[in-house]
């Protein structure tokens, strides 16, 4: 360095990064510097000039930015990450970022020293899509913004001498700015009070990669009898399934899925035999504190699973190995084909598209035909025929009724004190019986026998929401986002629908497009939309809506709502639908 030059001052550095660079440039090199040239020049050039930043340098996929203000620094990065949830998301790009207080030598236009390598390494522990501070950075800034600081403990940091407490910092939930869908899907997770736990997807060893889903069904087993514990925290399947097919660092799941155990393994599936292989992981530390396998024929593959998660239960807990889980007592079925039949039909179930959901009933019936008393099966299927005519995807509306309130109730007499039947057969019959009570207390019961079934929450805080109880809704789908935080559009369009229908109109249409990104078949979240744009003289946007949902289903506006119990939530949905149908 030339001594003339160098000049130190205290200041504030924001490093910045693209999340998986190198995969979004190995798919596809052109799309991706386009599309971060237009992320550039439309969102973050004019974040960082409207915050009096200085870019200092660039590089492929990064960003050091120097400000004379921490607060500037924190609101430049919030507002960047708030407008990048609102974008459309393709490529897929996010970004990371990391904000340090101290003390910089500059050199030319370069800056050098201890605040910038601090701020590098943070941003280097930093989520996709989230902005992390160091302790000093936080001291400056606490009590200066409305912004949220989450403790995220001590690290420590590559080339740093001292462990360094990182905070993460996210939106108030009652902020005034467009942050609602950011708050919800980016916040950093503490962990929970009682013991925590992720099951990720088991890889499959078998020779047949048709038996993949047999590799994910007993990932859904295991989760659900560690789920049946009421002093555990179980993350739900599908936020776990997100990891599927990825390489990933045990401690950045813990983070990102506000856990403290990731259970982890394999099964190898031979003939009629089978090996499931475990290892249970301290997500905080990374240490392994439990390795195991399990052989045995596939007729006793239930008896296997249970071993495994009775296992797990002694290792987070000792002294409540005595609480095991008597599953293989209320085994759902004895039929291995009529489970496999089962198996097949969750994913297209849930894949929001009417050919999944016809495909997945002529499942499920083979299923029920090989066993008649198959409780998850028949509640399965009734909530698809419900989806069929919730969506307008059936011309045998009254048929769809019958059917599905008779799969309920076939359902509900071999039930017992299964909570993922009870909940799924009060789904349907909440929506197409006229007295909804009884379908609450069902969905009541069912959360009592299993308090960390986001799927019971979820279906709770639907059936509230056509109760005509709004703010319980919103309640009830956060609890859900909280157990399945990887999987937020249907939890986000509850609680888009629990603003509608307490006419927060702004919140709600923010909340519903968020929605859109994950489930873009879904009729109802189009319908609504189109009615909250009415409500807030938007036409122009509600038309838009309604063209794009003609495009799904020729129903536009349903010829009845009854599962909305309450006169003046029907009066306000429909008002503003057929305005904006034009009706």
């Amino acid at each position: 360095m030339s001594e003339a030059r160098v000049e130190r001052r205290l200041a504030a550095v924001l490093a910045a990064d693209v999340a998986g660079y190198s995969r979004l440039m190995g798919a596809d090199e052109v799309g991706t510097l386009a599309a971060l040239k237009a992320l550039r020049r439309e969102i973050v050039d004019p974040a960082i000039a409207a915050s009096k930043g200085r870019i200092v340098k660039t590089t492929g996929d990064g960003m050091l930015v120097e400000f004379a203000s921490i607060v500037d620094a924190v609101d430049c990065a919030m507002a960047v990450q708030v407008k990048m949830t609102e974008r459309d998301r393709s490529p897929n790009i996010t970004f990371r970022m990391g904000i340090n207080v101290g003390d910089i030598i500059i050199d030319g236009g370069d800056i050098f020293g201890e605040g910038v390598n601090v701020a590098a390494r943070v941003e280097n522990e930093c989520e996709p899509g989230a902005v992390y501070l160091s302790d000093d950075a936080y001291r400056q800034v606490r009590g200066k913004t409305s912004f949220v600081f989450d403790d995220l403990g001590e690290r420590q940091l590559k080339n740093i001498d001292r462990p360094v407490r990182i905070y993460a910092v996210r939106c108030s939930a009652d902020s005034k700015s467009s942050t609602s869908a950011f708050a919800y899907t980016n916040r950093p997770l503490p962990l929970p009070d009682k013991p925590s736990i992720a099951v990720l997807p088991f890889q499959n060893m078998s020779d047949d990669p048709e038996q993949e889903y047999f590799a994910d069904g007993m990932v859904e087993e295991i989760t659900t009898a560690l789920s049946r514990i009421k002093w555990l925290f179980v993350i739900a399947r599908n936020s776990s399934f997100t990891y599927k097919g990825r390489t990933v660092d045990v401690k950045q799941v813990g983070r990102e899925l506000g856990v403290r155990y990731v259970l982890e393994g394999s099964v190898r599936k031979a003939g009629n035999r089978v090996r499931i292989t475990g290892q249970l992981i301290d997500a905080i530390t990374g240490a392994h504190l439990w390795a195991e396998h399990f052989d045995g024929f596939l007729e006793n593959v239930f008896e296997l699973q249970d071993s495994v998660a009775i296992s797990v239960c002694g290792v987070i807990e000792p002294a409540l190995q005595a609480a095991e889980i008597r599953r293989s007592e209320n085994r759902p079925t004895n039929d291995l084909a009529a489970y496999d039949l089962y198996l097949r039909s969750l994913a297209l179930t849930f894949a929001w598209e009417r050919s999944s959901v016809i495909r997945a009933i002529d499942l499920l019936e083979q299923a029920i035909q090989r066993d008649p008393q198959y409780g998850p099966a028949l509640a399965l299927e009734a909530m698809c025929y419900q989806n069929l005519h919730i969506n307008g995807w059936s011309k045998a509306e009254d048929a769809d009724y019958r059917l599905s309130v008779d799969l309920a109730r076939r359902a509900l007499r071999v039930a017992g004190d299964d909570p993922i039947v009870l909940s799924t057969a009060a789904h349907a019959l909440g929506y197409f019986e006229e007295n909804i009570n009884p379908a609450i207390a069902l969905i009541e019961r069912a959360l009592e026998l299993n308090p960390s079934s986001a799927t019971s929450w979820y279906r709770s805080g639907t059936l509230r929401l056509w109760a005509g109880q709004p703010e319980l809704a919103i309640q009830h789908f956060e609890t859900s986002l909280r157990l399945n935080p990887r999987r937020s559009g249907p939890g986000l369009f509850g609680i888009g629908l629990g603003h509608f229908f307490a006419r927060r109109f702004d919140k709600a249409a923010e909340l519903l497009l968020q929605s859109m990104q994950e489930t873009p078949n879904w009729a109802p979240t189009y319908r609504f939309l189109a009615s909250c744009y009415a409500h807030m003289d938007r036409l122009d946007d509600g038309r838009k809506m309604v063209e794009r949902l003609r495009s799904i289903t020729p129903i536009v506006v349903p010829s009845a709502a009854a599962h909305w119990r309450n006169p003046e939530d029907r009066a306000l949905y429909f008002d503003g639908l057929r305005l904006a149908a034009g009706e």
